[in-house]
């Protein structure tokens, strides 16, 4: 019989997601499915829970049973549809400066040919680069239906300064044995990148999009993790050189900072002195 995951990465994006999924696909006592990102509590929700329980059909009998998702956090019906299904699962988010967070998706979108040339502008265009990070009100619809201790909340300065930490606070939460990192494990990466070509890169983005929508999942997951596609269609951008104009970070910061002071309340951490505001 197919298992149903006791623990999901809820979000949000450009925030160690990538890198948590793949230190978690090797702990021996945590099953995560191949696939980052199957978007069944968002997107998919209408193929039923027969199909979601499907995508975990080769976990065996690890304690820990898993889906890294990163916009489970921002649907408004998701996580009542993760209650209802899932019951009291155990949940955690990583939390990025919005400022940059939303500068990395930027870079993502043109890297992929998406939205306009300039971060102001897109800002204005794109709302999910703002409404992604609201926090807050994302982790408020989780705390409505599950126990405090069932969400864990980690930073991601946290996984930038000290990935082995991070991941050890992660297994603690998951009650499992604490995994040490490989050498190529401990640098948290999180390349900002521009495409090679990219007509080339919104292609293969295109392109998994319809692949994931004929339920291929598994096969988008393989090749999105072969350093091989990345090295073909990227190539590293010098992020200190790269940076967001003084008044793009002004806009994020007033947009965002009633979610930065109700997370402070809420969950005790200074973020507003972390993140420079």
């Amino acid at each position: 019989m197919n298992r149903l995951p006791n623990f999901l990465y809820i979000g949000p994006d450009k925030a160690g997601s990538s890198w948590l999924h793949e230190v978690l696909l090797k702990h021996p006592d945590v099953y995560l499915t191949p696939a980052k990102d199957l978007y069944y509590f968002d997107r998919y929700y209408d193929r039923g829970t027969g199909w979601y329980a499907d995508q975990f059909r080769d976990a065996r009998d690890e304690p820990v049973v898993g889906e890294v998702c990163q916009d489970y956090l921002f649907h408004p019906q998701a996580a009542a549809r993760i209650h209802e299904t899932l019951g009291e699962v155990k949940v955690m988010v990583s939390l990025r400066d919005p400022v940059e967070r939303a500068w990395s998706s930027y870079l993502y979108m043109r890297k992929h040919g998406i939205g306009p040339d300039t971060f102001g502008e897109a800002l204005r265009v794109r709302p999910e680069l703002l409404d992604h990070g609201r926090y807050a009100t994302g982790l408020d619809r989780f705390l409505e239906l599950l126990p405090r201790e069932n969400v864990h909340v980690a930073l991601f300065d946290d996984l930038s300064a000290d990935p082995q930490g991070f991941l050890d606070r992660v297994t603690d939460f998951l009650d499992v044995e604490r995994l040490p990192l490989a050498e190529e494990d401990l640098a948290a990466r999180l390349p900002a990148a521009r495409a090679r070509s990219v007509a080339l890169a919104s292609l293969a983005r295109r392109t998994a999009d319809w692949v994931r929508e004929h339920d291929g999942a598994r096969i988008v997951g393989a090749v999105k993790r072969s350093p091989v596609v990345h090295k073909v269609l990227y190539q590293p951008l010098d992020r200190q050189a790269v940076r967001p104009a003084s008044d793009d970070v002004a806009t994020v910061r007033r947009a965002l900072a009633p979610e930065v002071e109700s997370l402070e309340r809420t969950f005790g951490f200074p973020l507003r002195d972390a993140w420079g505001w």
